[in-house]
C-alpha cells in the first residue's frame, strides 16, 4: 500500500479524533493483541496534544566516543518529513539525555508532528512551550555527548511493550499517544483500524448521549451491545 501526501496527512488527522483506548480495542479484535507501548511513556506536560503521525525511527546505543557532538544525529533528523514522529530507540540507556529543545525546534521547524522517546529528555520547560508533543520515558539534564550516540535511522527498532517485552516499530508504521498511553498501529493496518475505531467513537458518542437522557446502563448495553 501507498500513500500520497495528501492521503497520509488527512489519515493523520483523522487519528487525533480518535483514542488510543479505542485503537487498542480494535487491535485486539483484529488479533493484533501486542502492540501498545509501555506505561513508562510519559507526556512531558499535562495539557499536551496528542502524538499522532508515521514513524520516523531513529536508533542509539551507550558508547563512549571522543568529540563535542554526534553528527550521526544530526544527519538522520535531516530526514524527517511533515507529520511525522521521530521515535528513539536508546538502547536501554539510563541516566543520559539524547533529545532537547534545540534538536526539538529544529525537528518541528521541518514539520515533525511530535517525539516518542525510549530514553531521556531535558529542556522540558523550553520543550513545553513549543506545543511540540512529547513522549519519553525519563528526564535527566545529563547530556549524551561522549556517552551515547546513534547507529542507524529508519530501520526496525524494539521499544518496550504494554503486554510483551518489546514492540517492533518499523519506518512507516502510525503512533497515536495521548494520556492513556502509547499505541503503534502497523502501516498495512492504519486505514482499516482508523475506520473502525472512528466507528467505535460514534456509537460511544451515542451512548454517552443515552446514558446523559437518563437510560440504564443495562438499557444501553442492551441497545448497544458491549464497548
Amino acid at each position: 500500500m501507498t500513500l500520497t501526501t495528501p492521503q497520509k496527512a488527512d489519515l493523520r488527522q483523522r487519528y487525533l479524533e480518535v483514542d488510543t483506548a479505542n485503537v487498542a480495542d480494535i487491535l485486539d479484535e483484529l488479533g493484533y493483541t501486542d502492540y501498545g507501548l509501555s506505561s513508562a511513556f510519559w507526556p512531558i506536560r499535562e495539557t499536551q496534544n496528542k502524538l499522532a503521525g508515521w514513524a520516523y525511527t531513529v536508533r542509539g546505543q551507550m558508547t563512549p566516543y571522543p568529540g563535542t557532538g554526534d553528527p550521526a544525529k544530526m544527519e538522520a533528523v535531516a530526514g524527517l518529513q511533515p507529520g511525522d514522529i521521530s521515535v528513539w530507540s536508546g538502547g536501554h540507556a539510563e541516566g543520559v539525555c539524547f533529545f532537547g529543545e534545540l534538536i526539538a525546534r529544529g525537528m518541528q521547524h521541518r514539520g515533525c508532528a511530535g517525539s516518542l522517546i525510549d530514553g531521556g529528555i531535558r529542556d522540558i520547560e523550553w520543550i513545553a512551550r513549543m506545543n511540540f508533543p512529547v513522549f519519553t520515558r525519563y528526564r535527566t539534564p545529563v547530556q549524551s555527548i561522549g556517552r551515547w550516540q546513534v547507529n542507524a535511522w529508519q530501520v526496525p527498532v524494539y521499544l518496550p511493550g504494554a503486554t510483551t517485552a518489546r514492540v517492533t516499530v518499523r519506518p512507516g508504521d502510525f503512533i497515536l499517544a495521548d494520556f492513556d498511553g502509547a499505541i503503534v498501529i502497523p502501516f498495512e493496518l492504519v486505514e482499516d483500524v482508523l475506520e473502525r475505531a472512528e466507528a467505535l467513537t460514534v456509537k460511544e458518542r451515542s451512548i454517552r448521549e443515552d446514558l446523559d437522557k437518563g437510560l440504564t446502563l443495562p438499557e444501553v448495553l442492551a441497545k448497544y451491545g458491549h464497548v
